[in-house]
C-alpha cells in the first residue's frame, strides 16, 4: 500500500531520520512510504499547501490531539479497513502546531490521536513510523507487538 504522510515543517533531523529509516526499512514490503515537508507561514497556507498534495482517491487520516483515542490493536484495525478499501493512497497528515484548517479536517476520513500529550513533530514522526510497523505485524500475526 502506498502511505504519504505530509508533516509541516522541516525534514527529519539528522537522529531521528535514522530511528524513521530503520521502521522504514522493515515495513518495506508491505508499505511504500513517501514523505512531504510543507513550509507554510500561517494555518491557512499550510493547509492550501496539504490540500495541493491530496487526492480525491486518497483516504486521509488527519493525526490530532482532538481525534479519537486508538489502542494499537485498534490502530492496526483501522489499517486493515483501509487496505480492504483499496485506496489509491493512505495519507497522515501531522498537524502543525496550531493544527490544520477546516478544510483539512473536513476533508480527512478519520481523525485520530496518538497521545493526549503534545509532541514535536520530529518525535510524532517517529511515533507514527514506528506504530505502522507494529500494526503490520499485529495484522500478520507477529510477536513485535508483544
Amino acid at each position: 500500500m502506498n502511505v504519504t504522510i505530509i508533516s509541516p515543517g522541516r525534514k527529519h533531523d539528522p537522529e531521528t531520520a535514522a530511528l524513521i529509516a530503520e521502521y522504514e526499512k522493515r515495513l518495506r514490503d508491505r508499505f511504500d512510504i513517501s514523505w512531504h515537508f510543507p513550509r507554510p507561514d500561517s494555518i491557512d497556507s499550510e493547509s492550501a499547501s496539504i490540500a495541493r498534495l491530496l487526492s480525491k482517491k486518497d483516504f486521509v487520516i488527519l493525526l490530532d490531539e482532538h481525534g479519537k483515542d486508538l489502542t494499537s490493536v485498534e490502530f492496526a484495525d483501522v489499517l486493515a479497513l483501509v487496505q480492504n478499501r483499496s485506496p489509491k493512497r493512505l495519507v497522515f497528515i501531522i498537524g502543525g502546531a496550531y493544527g490544520v484548517g477546516e478544510d483539512i479536517k473536513k476533508r480527512a476520513n478519520a481523525t485520530i490521536s496518538l497521545s493526549s500529550l503534545t509532541f514535536p513533530h520530529m518525535l510524532v514522526r517517529l511515533i507514527l513510523t514506528e506504530q505502522l510497523y507494529r500494526a503490520s505485524e499485529i495484522m500478520r500475526g507477529g510477536k513485535y507487538h508483544h
